[in-house]
Parts: C-alpha cells; structure tokens; sequence
C-alpha cells in the first residue's frame, strides 16, 4: 500500500499466528500505556497461565520509565494498573489487551496519567449519568510524512469532493478504515461508524455512546489499535491537528454529552444551562483540551474551516462555526445532547470529559 522499508511478508507471520491452540491454557496479554508525551501509545506483552476473566485478575508490572520520557534512568522503574480489558484482534482467541494508568516509583500517578483524576470526578458525578460521544479525526501519512495519495511533489484538488466520498479519487487508504472498524468490534471498543472527512486523506471514527470513564477508555484504545493496523499497512497515523497548513480543514475530537436530565423531557434548559455555565470557563477547558494546553489548537480553531474562533465562546443549534452546537433535532425534540466542538485531535479524552463535567455537574474547578 506505501513504499515501506520495513515491510514484511505477513503470510509467513500466519503460519506460526496459527500455533494458537498449542498454548494449552496460556493466554498473552498486551499491557497498553500513554507515555511521557501525553499522545504516544506503548505496549509489551506478559504470558498469563489462565485466561482471565476480569480486569481484577491482570497482575501489576512495570517498565523502564527513563525511554518513555517519564523517569530519569537512575530510579526508572514505573508501574502499570491495569484499568480496562479488551480482546485482541491480532493474536485472537483468548488473548487480551489491557489499557493501563501508570503509576511512579512512590506510587503517585504519572504526569500524564490523567485517568485517575477523571475517574474519581466521574465517581463524584454518577447520579447524573453522563454519557458522551466522541468523533476522532484523524490523518493518514506515507512514511515520508506526505499526507497518504497526495501527489508526492504536488497537492490534490480543492477541499469539496472528498468528505464521505467515495471512487478512487476522492478516498484514500479505505482499507485501513475497514480494517480498523473490524478490529474494534472484535476488540469490544464502542465504535459507532466511520467517514472519509473534508481533506483527502483525513478519515473519522465514532465511539460511544460511553458512560463516564469508559469514554476515555474505548477512545485510547480505539486509537492504539487504529496505530497497530495502520503499522501492518506501512502506512503512518497522525493526530495532529493541523497536518497541512493553507486551505485544508483541520482536525478535531468533537465530544457529544449528555446528562440523564438533558435527555428528559425538557432537557433543552439544561442544556443551555450548561452551555451557560460552559462559557464561563472557555479558556480552562481550551486549555485541557489539547496536550500543549491551547498551543496546538491555537493552529486549528481559527474561525475558518468549520471551527469558532480560539479567542470567542459561542454556541448554536445546528452552527458548526461555533464552539457548542446544540444538533437540530435536539432543538426540535427539546431534549438531547449538545457537541463542545473545540477538543484538538490529539486532546486526552480524560481531560476533556473531567472538564465537561466539572463545568457543568459540579461547579468544581478545585484541582
């Protein structure tokens, strides 16, 4: 699919892929972490002597926190917690992967480890049952970091033809989107569909709807196994959100939320009273909603290309050029949810709904 110089011949790896019902009760389990950049997933493997059956049953373990940016190399050791189990597409059968917090030497979360500050808001917030939907954008790149199909010394045609187009020259890289949605539902992620987007080469997944922490959850992994099948493709992942500068639409984690009073009846006064509330914290919430703190989407939220501007808080029904949009038919029916379109790609969905919440549940900015 790309030139890749390090492309192997995957029928070989099938042969021994097969030997799986030689293991007479082992189980491989890939323990699956955020690293010291607060956007890069790493991973290794541990042979369990049963399969287990709850994330309880996932032992502890440890890596070398000094070649994740996450520990100097004379006191290196960091642990990993595991948090939520999923099944393995790759290796199949009753293997696992495991999305895990990290934890110091001392046992105080990682700098990066934001789930556990997430977790224990969402704990706080559970009476009013917030569910949330997030849509990752995300871009494709050849291994020479040229967006994947574009003319290598040129561009394609203008932004137009390409959002949910189809036909060899409107899309490219389809089958790493197959790929990916297929490894999900095997995997357990909660992913709700898929669209090619705006750019060319820029595609979109959905996962929810997800209740309180399991948002942040299927999201990371449905991003590592998106990096791991792209990785079989030779083909590269990108989350920046703004790959190409120029007259191409940006890339954005837009996060869809409700709350159980929101989708009652009458729940349009809720919503606009969170939105309310949401106004008033403009700058905290762009400031969790990207891993530079607002650096990175300062690049993309610009008041062009279908985005508010970083500076100005607004909202609208149906308005996709505002920083809350409240979906028509939300309007119509007077009930719903409402969608924070100002989340960069590569925001950390933990950070992103423990702001949401705070903001609106429980007026608690106390950090």
């Amino acid at each position: 699919m790309a030139d890749y110089s390090a492309r192997t011949d995957k029928s070989v790896l099938d042969r021994y892929m097969e030997l799986s019902p030689g293991m007479q009760g082992k189980c491989q389990v890939m323990y699956v972490w955020l690293d010291g950049s607060g956007e890069d997933m790493r991973c290794k493997t541990k042979t369990l002597d049963f399969v287990p059956k709850s994330i309880t049953e996932i032992p502890e373990w440890n890596y070398d926190g000094s070649s994740t940016y996450q520990a100097e190399g004379s006191n290196s050791d960091m642990y990993l917690r595991p948090a939520a189990m999923f099944n393995d597409p790759f290796r199949r059968g009753d293997n696992k992967l495991v999305l895990c917090e990290v934890y110091k030497y001392d046992q105080r979360p990682a700098e990066t480890n934001h789930r556990k500050s997430c977790n224990e808001i969402m704990d706080r917030a559970e009476d009013s049952e917030p569910w949330f939907g997030i849509e990752q954008e995300y871009t494709l790149l050849a291994q020479d970091g040229h967006p994947f199909g574009w003319p290598k010394m040129g561009y394609p045609g203008p932004q137009g033809p390409y959002y949910c187009g189809v036909g060899a020259n409107k899309v490219y890289g389809r089958d790493i989107v197959e790929a990916h949605y297929r490894a999900c539902l095997y995997a357990g992620v909660k992913i709700a569909g898929t669209n090619a987007e705006v750019m060319p080469a820029q595609w979109e997944f959905q996962v929810g709807p997800c209740l309180g922490i399991s948002m942040g959850d299927h999201l990371w992994m449905a991003r590592f196994l998106l990096q791991r099948v792209a990785e079989d493709f030779g083909v590269v992942v990108t989350f920046d959100p703004k790959p190409m500068e120029g007259d191409w639409n940006g890339a954005g984690c837009h996060t869809n939320y409700s709350t159980n009073a929101m989708r009652d009846d009458g729940g349009i006064q809720h919503i606009k009273a969170a939105i309310d509330k949401l106004s008033k914290k403009h700058w905290d919430h762009i400031r969790m909603y990207d891993p530079k703190e607002g650096g990175d989407n300062a690049r993309r939220l610009t008041g062009k290309h279908e985005t508010s501007s970083i500076h100005d808080f607004s909202s609208g029904i149906a308005n996709r050029g505002a920083s809350i949009r409240i979906p028509r038919q939300c309007g119509e029916d007077g009930k719903g949810y409402m969608e924070d379109r100002r989340p960069s790609s590569n925001c950390d969905p933990y950070r992103v709904t423990e702001a949401i919440v705070r903001t609106t549940v429980l007026d608690d900015w106390n950090m």
